[in-house]
């Protein structure tokens, strides 16, 4: 980042960024979905607060990042329209991106890493940008993007460290506060801080009195620990099923903007976020990214009580065979699968006993495995691996205490 652009920032007030923010506004009309907040009893309840839900997978491009990266191009010069612009992105900015360069007519080259979920790919392609693909992460296409910049005289979009992008995003938090005007917190996911930078100065500009709070994968949080720090750092590697904030080294413009209007940043753990994904699902029928999810993973990890809060489901860009995988994760998580293990006598009826304790304990069973060779005396014991549709814990706990009653040891698998 040039530093003449961290020290316009640190002259510019929350006015001037307000009016920047309107501007996005009537860039951005008739162009993105004004999103409207779900109440969320489900969230509400386990929270112990009162949930709304902004569902930005339902724009068209299936997240917010069409915000700001409309916001980006409609700033461009027409010399720099001419010139084409490129992107790095793992996905929805990229989408974003391609999408708003096909409405203004501007030619656009997106860099993705490898990793990057088909239907991302296959998306951004669809809006008629040239699509290379190089690298694990975010950082190897930001790397290549930059220098084919060099090469080819693009325009680069920067996903998250640009304030035209932020102004873009800032939309969202003048959305939610035009439909709650007395709303008390909101919580955004957080990856290169563009998204919670953009909301942090619409929210505080209109009120100063809500609270703004950042959430990050544990395997992946470079703002909490460049906040932490004081400084921005650079992670050697990130390790999250939420590809969509796989960064290793945020913004620098964004982190001077959150450390100063960001009231505070949790991390929650890839369980939590699969748990708040079949959430979504279940009770709402909305599908979210795993980055998607962050904000309602959050929920458990902050202090409010009693306060009015919106959630940013900031995408659901998300393929078929991953939604199965997190389903199945959620499941486990919330004590809905339990898979265990226990050790019968090689002797008519033994299968048939245990069938009963899980019929009267109402476990419904999904898969079984009577196994002789999984024991150390396949003659006198087999192995019997099942795995049960349930409740939740407590239901998993009076199923292990039925069947010790009747002298079976329990190995929990999952």
């Amino acid at each position: 980042m040039e530093k003449s652009a961290l020290e316009a920032l640190s002259n510019q007030t929350l006015e001037h960024h307000l009016l920047e923010i309107q501007k996005a506004q009537a860039n951005l009309k008739g162009v993105t979905l004004k999103t409207g907040l779900i109440y969320s009893d489900v969230f509400s309840n386990e929270s112990g607060n009162s949930v709304y839900i902004k569902p930005e997978n339902l724009q068209i491009t299936g997240a917010f990042k069409l915000r700001g990266a409309y916001n980006k191009l409609c700033s461009l010069t027409t010399s720099e329209r001419k010139r084409g612009v490129i992107a790095s992105s793992a996905g929805n900015h990229a989408q974003g991106v391609a999408y708003s360069a096909q409405k203004l007519g501007i030619k656009a080259t997106i860099v993705m890493p490898k990793t990057t979920p088909l239907i991302k790919v296959e998306a951004t392609k669809s809006y008629g940008a040239n699509v290379i693909l190089i690298g694990d992460c975010y950082d190897d296409a930001y790397t290549e993007a930059k220098r084919l910049e060099k090469e080819h005289n693009y325009v680069f979009v920067h996903p998250f460290d640009d304030l035209d992008v932020m102004y873009g995003q800032g939309t969202i938090a003048c959305e939610i506060i035009e439909e709650i005007e007395d709303i008390d917190c909101i919580l955004v996911p957080v990856g290169g801080g563009g998204l919670i930078a953009g909301i942090a100065l619409a929210a505080k500009a209109l009120n100063p009195n809500i609270r703004i709070i950042g959430v990050e994968p544990e395997g992946a949080k470079a703002m909490k620990d460049s906040i932490d720090c004081k400084k921005v750092v650079h992670l050697e590697t990130v390790c999250t099923i939420a590809d969509g904030v796989a960064v290793k080294k945020p913004g620098d413009l964004s982190f001077e903007i959150i450390r100063n209007y960001v009231d505070e940043i949790v991390t929650v753990s890839d369980f939590d976020i699969m748990e708040s994904f079949l959430l979504l699902l279940e009770k709402h029928k909305l599908i979210a990214e795993a980055s998607g999810a962050l904000s309602f993973a959050g929920l458990k990890k902050i202090k409010e009580r009693g306060k009015k809060v919106a959630c940013v489901l900031s995408g659901g860009n998300i393929d078929v065979v991953t939604i199965s995988s997190m389903i199945d994760r959620g499941l486990v998580s919330r004590g809905r699968l339990f898979c265990f293990s226990i050790e019968l006598s090689d002797i008519p009826g033994e299968l048939v006993k245990v069938s009963t304790i899980l019929a009267n304990a109402n476990a419904n069973v999904v898969k079984l495995d009577h196994n002789q060779f999984k024991t150390n005396d396949r003659f006198m014991q087999v192995q019997l691996e099942i795995t049960v549709e349930t409740n939740g814990h407590d239901h998993v706990d009076a199923i292990i205490n039925a069947l010790g009653k009747e002298g079976y040891k329990v190995n929990k698998i999952y």
